[in-house]
């Protein structure tokens, strides 16, 4: 997936939702993370579609056809940028969203029909409800979970120390 260093990236992984305000506000932290660390930390988007965001299920799907179609990331920060206006429109925002970063809008279409990523989605919420995550966004380094649903306060200084940790025992 990345390049090969001297050593492999810190894994960072963030159990999300595509419709959560939280996971939108949790953004600023993940740039200044990758700001900080660069490929030393992989940041890994899970996704947890939650019920009370009737599209977070397909816009993680769509997530996973951006995956594909080579703008994973730029496609999850668009979407996360437009929380509210996806819970009042759904799919046709991630089909806009999609035609905006110059993607096969069609393809995503076919994509949220026939489920072809439903496997990818589901694996990663139920691994994410076998660690004990419950809300979002919930961060996962090394062997801790750090909960965001309740409060980002103070998160990312505790993510910062855990990987500083991890990578000084690399040294």
């Amino acid at each position: 997936m990345s390049e090969s260093t001297s050593a492999a990236p810190v894994v960072l992984d963030i159990w999300c939702e595509l419709e959560c305000p939280d996971c939108h506000q949790a953004l600023s932290d993940v740039h200044a993370l990758r700001a900080r660390y660069g490929d030393r930390l992989e940041v890994r988007l899970r996704h947890f579609p939650l019920e009370k965001h009737k599209h977070a299920y397909a816009a993680a799907q769509a997530a996973e056809e951006a995956v594909e179609q080579g703008k994973g990331w730029p496609y999850i920060e668009a979407v996360l940028a437009r929380t509210a206006e996806l819970a009042r429109t759904g799919e046709p925002l991630l089909l806009d969203v999609a035609r905006e970063l110059g993607l096969d809008a069609e393809e995503f279409d076919t994509a949220l029909i026939d489920g072809r990523h439903l496997l990818i989605v589901d694996a990663d919420q139920a691994e994410g409800k076998a660690i004990g995550v419950t809300g979002t966004p919930t961060y996962v380094i090394g062997d801790e979970r750090l909960d965001g649903g309740k409060s980002q306060e103070g998160l990312r200084e505790r993510i910062e120390e855990i990987a500083d940790r991890l990578l000084a025992g690399r040294d």
